[in-house]
């Protein structure tokens, strides 16, 4: 059995609600420790991890503005809920015995170091997971955009978007059973045809870069794995 991976340098992108399991809010301690355990099991391959997550399992920017908060004091208070979400999942990685570091984008030098690009790079290097919380520490971009961001200042190889389904449809495929899967799509037609894979910043910032993304169904243990392996799992975005 071939145990080289396909992928040597990752950067995984994990939503704040794939963090919730069965919960209305907040962190499920399973759901926590399953990602803890497929990430374990790429960086003992050797493969290079960094790890982006959402906050919308505590707060989201967008919904805070519908209920009359400010744009930007709701998009500061997202960043702070990925923060709480980077520790946690720090603290889940390093009971399994990975070291594990937590970067922000917004400094808070008592709880996290802050983004330092070369320190990030050498800490992957020595075998580290790398988290980056707080987005990119700018309000109106997402953590979509920063994971677009961060993996191409850490020169990986691919973005892995962990989500609820198997790759990408054209339509919601839970809604409806005729939707159409794709194994392969380009970046234009992901903007042109408006499939909501990854906003369309991250996808420009992508495709400019010819940085590769792949979405799989991260909720079956085990599916990481294949992924990094090169197995033909999800969805791969790529240049045309």
């Amino acid at each position: 059995m071939d145990t080289n991976p396909f992928y040597k340098k990752i950067l995984l992108k994990l939503s704040g609600e794939a963090l919730m399991g069965e919960q209305e809010f907040g962190i499920s301690a399973d759901m926590i420790m399953m990602y803890s355990r497929q990430i374990k099991e790429i960086v003992e391959l050797g493969v290079e991890v960094s790890i982006v997550i959402g906050g919308g399992n505590i707060f989201r920017g967008l919904s805070g503005a519908d209920q009359g908060v400010d744009r930007v004091t709701g998009d500061h208070m997202g960043m702070l809920a990925t923060v709480i979400n980077s520790l946690a999942l720090q603290n889940s990685l390093e009971k399994l015995g990975v070291q594990t570091r937590v970067q922000t984008a917004i400094e808070m030098p008592k709880i996290a170091e802050p983004f330092i690009k070369r320190k990030a790079q050498r800490h992957l290097e020595k075998g580290r997971v790398v988290i980056f919380g707080a987005g990119t520490g700018n309000p109106y971009f997402t953590t979509d955009t920063a994971a677009a961001l961060r993996a191409i200042e850490m020169n990986v190889d691919v973005v892995i978007k962990a989500t609820k389904v198997d790759g990408i449809y054209d339509k919601d495929p839970v809604k409806y059973k005729d939707a159409f899967k794709y194994e392969k799509i380009t970046y234009n037609e992901v903007l042109t045809k408006d499939l909501k894979v990854m906003d369309a910043t991250a996808i420009s910032l992508c495709r400019e870069n010819k940085l590769p993304i792949i979405v799989f169904d991260s909720l079956k243990e085990g599916n990481l794995k294949k992924v990094v392996m090169g197995e033909n799992i999800g969805t791969i975005v790529l240049t045309d």
